[in-house]
């Protein structure tokens, strides 16, 4: 994908890959079959495909290169990751990651910040890759940008609950002395800085860019799904705080509606990139580039 400009930023998108793997009624739970009726016509089929009618998500880093700093926004599933709750994610060996990070002239070297807008599996996975039976972090010279109270409250989660991320992607780098451990009003700078929007986990951020007079921002799973912003009351299962997370959503929404602010939705079908509009008394995402909607 191209570089879009923010001033003298530039963000692109880093993908690992896109499917549709998810049943939508299962997927947000509190939905009905007529209610995907209503939105059918027009999600098929860059979000919703056509013949198994399931939800289709992109799983992507936002690669954001500033004057002073290379930033990862976000960092996929991983590959030689154990996910036995979720077969299709486990063990998976796409190396599809680090060779699309290449071909944006970036190597894992040269990367300085990774931020995670929270700990979920997707957005953890290349933290880390596996190196002589051990995980170590992927970009040696980066500093990771962790929640603090996302960290602790994955440390306290019960004992059924899958945890394997956090010993895989999130423990090693705080080991190896790259974590920095933040409040979500975290600023890196001027230009790069954390935007609290609690709900789908304890500690949810979302990042914001701002240059030169322009801005954006990279949602995380604020948001999952083009739908929501026609449906803004639509839970996600994963929801942590799903009252929370109705209310962070509606509010960013709201906030960044019929403005000039670039929004980089994380698992919109590509190019993922557009403009809140208002449609009747909710949202519509008008995407900045061709979409087949």
């Amino acid at each position: 994908m191209p570089k879009r400009p923010i001033g003298q930023i530039t963000v692109e998108s880093i993908l690992e890959f896109s499917s549709a793997d998810f049943d939508p009624l299962t997927f947000f739970p509190e939905t009905t079959t007529e209610d995907w009726h209503r939105h059918q016509s027009w999600m098929e089929p860059s979000a919703l495909e056509p013949n198994s009618g399931l939800l289709i998500l992109t799983m992507q880093s936002f690669l954001v290169r500033t004057r002073h700093h290379t930033i990862l926004i976000d960092i996929c599933l991983g590959d030689h990751k154990p996910r036995p709750a979720r077969p299709s994610w486990h063990q998976m060996q796409l190396g599809t990651f680090l060779p699309n990070l290449a071909a944006a002239g970036v190597s894992p070297e040269q990367v300085d910040y990774v931020m995670c807008t929270h700990l979920h599996w997707d957005h953890v996975g290349w933290n880390t890759q596996l190196r002589d039976g051990r995980w170590v972090p992927t970009f040696p010279n980066a500093t990771y940008i962790f929640s603090e109270k996302e960290v602790e409250a994955w440390k306290q989660v019960p004992e059924e609950v899958p945890t394997e991320h956090l010993t895989d992607s999130v423990l090693p780098v705080i080991a190896a002395g790259q974590a920095k451990l933040v409040s979500s009003d975290f600023a890196l700078d001027d230009e790069v800085w954390l935007e609290p929007s609690p709900g789908h986990t304890p500690d949810h951020m979302s990042v914001c860019l701002a240059s030169q007079g322009t801005q954006a921002v990279i949602t995380g799973d604020l948001i999952h799904s083009p739908v929501q912003c026609l449906e803004p009351q639509w839970i996600m299962r994963a929801d942590f705080d799903p009252e929370q997370a109705r209310v962070t959503r509606r509010a960013f929404l709201e906030k960044y509606c019929e403005t000039d602010v670039l929004v980089c939705a994380t698992h919109f079908p590509a190019s993922s990139m557009g403009h809140i509009i208002r449609r009747d008394d909710a949202f519509w995402f008008q995407y900045e580039t061709a979409n087949s909607r």
